[in-house]
């Protein structure tokens, strides 16, 4: 069993360590881990997501085990109040991949977004070669929408990305 809550600072070495360990998997997709990432941006980044998250402007959360080990991130961000919509993204470390973490962590994030927020549409973006991250988005019933071409910007180069979509069941 997994849970996710909000992150707190002091979250950062067990983010950094993890961030780490799974390098070879997040450079390909990720375009905040680079080689040198240091725990000072890990460190920041964690104060930004606290404050973001008591004004509403990004819900980011960590994912742990029952006896409380970093799993991974997940979180709602590039939320768009206007449209009520808003990105899903879900990263879990190399030694937990393969065990249905973002799976349940995504499925508890979008229960989460639906119960305390206005949003109506959820967006998952992936790199059309992301298909692990694909197959997280089909197994907790995303909507393929289609290819987006140039969606995304990593390591220097525009990826074309798969759109999937998950909708309030209850609007």
């Amino acid at each position: 069993m997994i849970r996710i809550r909000p992150y707190a600072v002091a979250d950062a070495q067990a983010v950094w360590d993890a961030a780490n360990e799974s390098s070879a998997e997040l450079l390909p997709w990720m375009a905040w881990f680079h080689s040198g990432y240091h725990v000072r941006e890990t460190r920041s980044w964690l104060e930004m997501q606290v404050a973001a998250f008591r004004v509403g402007a990004s819900y980011e959360f960590a994912i742990e085990s029952d006896d409380g080990r970093y799993l991974g991130g997940c979180g709602i961000n590039q939320i768009d109040p206007l449209n009520r919509r808003a990105n899903l993204g879900y990263w879990v470390r190399t030694s937990e991949v393969g065990h249905g973490v973002a799976t349940a962590a995504a499925q508890l994030t979008v229960a989460w977004a639906f119960k305390h927020t206005d949003i109506i549409r959820i967006e998952i973006v992936a790199a059309t070669a992301n298909v692990a991250s694909q197959r997280v988005a089909e197994r907790i019933g995303a909507h393929r929408e289609g290819v987006l071409r140039s969606r995304l910007f990593v390591r220097g180069q525009f990826q074309d990305a798969v759109v999937f979509s998950i909708v309030r069941p209850d609007r």
